[in-house]
């Protein structure tokens, strides 16, 4: 039986009376009515849906959980980067700060919107017209992992949004976080069943959110508080960043109840200290506070650097303390064969996690600091995240005591060990045949972000090792199902499955096969500018000092590490037979490319295309010597327009600035 008007009617209603009362209650914590009035109304809604299934659509309050499993989490694409912030550890580093903004703007005083650094995993979600669509972690900032099923089971999330003003692209940016009491009842559990604990409300958050099943996500208890916003379409924003938290608040999104406007730096070093005090009454975990100048405009003014806002700092909280035996030290090997002392410790809980082992990153801070084993020292977490040595406590040391003495040989391979006369680090000399670095080497190879060989695990790497089936990566497109299958808990299916994702792993992409080397301090905007600026892994191997440092990204030391890595014949070699055995990637195009009538010129692009994204768009035009601005002014050139333009196609008509569609653009870069 098919429903009717009324029952339509009566359905509509229903919903909107419970989204109203989910977000009063979640997010505004201001509950109208009972829990067993809003029960009646969900208990209502869902007997009408299970009689009517036709009507059931998936913004419903009752379709939060019920997807199935997933087998893996796909990619959802950033148009805006989700950058990180720059970190002030004291006042002298925000003072600075401070300084750097008001120099740069030219006002005395800044206005800034201070808000509580919340301790989980950020997140962009995106509705249209009103309606959540899709969920997606920071991931690397250009690309996150599409957990938009464990995205609709939290309850601060609200699938529709409210309000009149509602945009038709909207992209909210938060952060997921576990709340104390959520974390509590969560270890309980685990502690009941007899599981592992989780170390910290952050964990517990980040492996609630990447569940594969969102039914598990549904039982964690989180929550999300918004921080700001992406891509906007369909609405005129506010002239500063608090307005546009206020808006978000008026649609329904959560946001931090202990944020302030602040004038001036003072206000903001009294905030951090009114806040230092609060803090352990919050219900959640925070690890600091986030200054942004509020003026949208001093924000354009000031603009980013590679990898962070200028407008933006992080004021971190003081990392917290806790002494401890120091039992051992042990001499780790890591991929790039950096010998890296590590401290053994008797496990102590420091701000909620229990730490057993911290580093002490090079004997020079261990001859810095004093260090024997057996001594009693003080512990931190620096930035609330990495175990630290900070001091010894002198007067608890016995004779018993012994002096930690760096080893004469590699404590894998009994290799050499170096130490470049400008720098710290000791270095194993094995390189590929030690087997400590072979198996990080082929571990960072295969990894998500490099070539992504799905299912090539830790312990499969250790077992191809040891079993002598793999001495450097070109041999992983070597094996065969018959030599995987031998292998420990390799079946027959798994052998296959691997061996296919080996050979799927040969198409990549050249940034991404330039980071998967490994070279040391190359990570993967370093990688993808080596990509942008030379085109091809020839003209990297050939690329002099000068032309690698002219690369944004690249430095003496990174350009060092590169030709040394390069000069190298072994690794030349790896390199070679990785081609031979069929790696291949699509030519990019070379930013210095020299094409008339777009080198040099600046572009603003703006509204909606069909052929191609705006991120196409912008990486075409700067690979081809373009600028590409944000706003319209006197000195652009061009505005690209295309559905859904908005205010900068009137100012561009107002300002005599010349305007292509996308044809005319597809013309001008040769590709029509």
């Amino acid at each position: 039986m098919l429903a009717n008007k009324t029952i339509k009617s009566q359905v509509e209603a229903l919903r909107e009376k419970i989204n109203y009362h989910n977000i009063k209650y979640y997010t505004f914590d201001d509950p109208e009515i009972p829990d067993s009035e809003f029960d009646k109304l969900l208990r209502e809604l869902q007997s009408l849906e299970a009689k009517y299934p036709e009507l059931i659509s998936p913004d419903s309050p009752t379709q939060r959980v019920g997807a199935k499993p997933l087998k893996t989490f796909g990619e959802i694409k950033h148009r805006i980067p989700m950058l990180s912030l720059a970190n002030a550890m004291n006042e002298v580093e925000l003072l600075d700060f401070d300084r750097r903004v008001r120099e740069a703007t030219k006002v005395d005083v800044i206005e800034y919107a201070a808000e509580p650094k919340l301790d989980g995993l950020a997140v962009s979600l995106r509705y249209e017209d009103g309606v959540l669509v899709s969920g997606a972690t920071r991931g690397d900032g250009s690309v996150g992992e599409d957990i938009t099923q464990n995205i609709r089971t939290i309850n601060t999330i609200p699938l529709r949004l409210i309000g009149d003003d509602i945009p038709s692209v909207l992209e909210v940016r938060g952060e997921v976080f576990m709340p104390l009491n959520g974390f509590k009842k969560l270890n309980a559990i685990a502690l009941k069943k007899g599981d592992k604990l989780f170390a910290n409300p952050r964990n517990a958050a980040a492996g609630s959110l990447r569940q594969l099943d969102p039914k598990v996500t549904a039982g964690r208890l989180l929550e999300m508080i918004s921080y700001g916003i992406g891509i906007v379409e369909g609405a005129e924003l506010p002239d500063n960043y608090s307005e546009i938290i206020d808006w978000l608040g008026s649609l329904g999104i959560k946001t931090s109840p202990e944020r302030k406007i602040l004038t001036g730096i003072n206000e903001c070093i009294d905030y951090y200290h009114q806040l230092t005090e609060k803090r352990s009454q919050l219900p959640y975990e925070i690890d600091g506070i986030v200054y942004k100048v509020n003026s949208l405009l001093q924000q354009k003014q000031l603009g980013f650097v590679s990898r962070a806002p200028k407008w933006a700092i992080a004021h971190k909280f003081p990392a917290q303390e806790v002494v401890t035996i120091l039992h051992s030290v042990e001499f780790q090997v890591g991929r790039t064969g950096a010998i890296t002392p590590v401290a053994r410790l008797e496990p102590v809980e420091v701000g909620g996690v229990i730490v057993s082992n911290a580093t002490l990153h090079n004997m020079d801070e261990i001859n810095r600091l004093g260090i024997r084993e057996g001594d009693t020292v003080i512990i931190r977490r620096a930035g609330d995240v990495i175990p630290q040595v900070v001091s010894v406590v002198e007067s608890k040391r016995t004779r018993n005591n012994k002096k930690i003495v760096m080893p004469e040989k590699c404590p894998v391979c009994q290799s050499g060990l170096v130490k470049p006369e400008t720098q710290t680090v000791v270095r194993c000399t094995g390189g590929l045949f030690c087997e400590a670095q072979r198996k990080e080497s082929i571990k960072h190879f295969a990894s998500r972000k490099a070539m992504n060989i799905e299912g090539l695990g830790d312990k499969i790497v250790d077992q191809l090792v040891d079993e002598n089936l793999v001495s450097d990566p070109s041999d992983l497109y070597k094996l065969t199902i018959d030599q995987l299958s031998d292998l420990e808990r390799m079946g027959q299916k798994s052998a296959t499955n691997l061996v296919a994702a080996i050979e799927k792993s040969k198409s990549t992409q050249l940034h991404k096969f330039i980071y998967a080397l490994g070279i040391r301090e190359v990570g993967e905007a370093t990688s993808r500018a080596l990509m942008e600026h030379l085109g091809s892994i020839e003209n990297l191997i050939r690329a002099g000092k000068e032309e690698l440092e002219s690369i944004p990204d690249v430095g003496p030391v990174v350009a060092d590490n590169i030709i040394h890595f390069l000069q190298q014949e072994h690794n030349r070699d790896v390199i070679q037979r990785l081609i031979f055995d069929g790696v291949t990637w699509p030519e990019p195009e070379v930013q210095n490319k020299i094409v008339a009538g777009v080198t040099g010129l600046t572009f603003v692009i703006t509204g909606t295309f069909t052929g191609l994204s705006r991120d196409e768009i912008k990486g075409r035009l700067q690979s081809l010597g373009a600028k590409v601005a944000g706003s319209i002014s006197r000195k652009t050139d061009y505005l690209v327009a295309g559905e859904k333009a908005g205010s900068k196609l009137q100012k561009a008509k107002d300002l005599g600035v010349e305007i292509l569609d996308e044809q005319k653009l597809l013309k001008l870069l040769g590709s029509d």
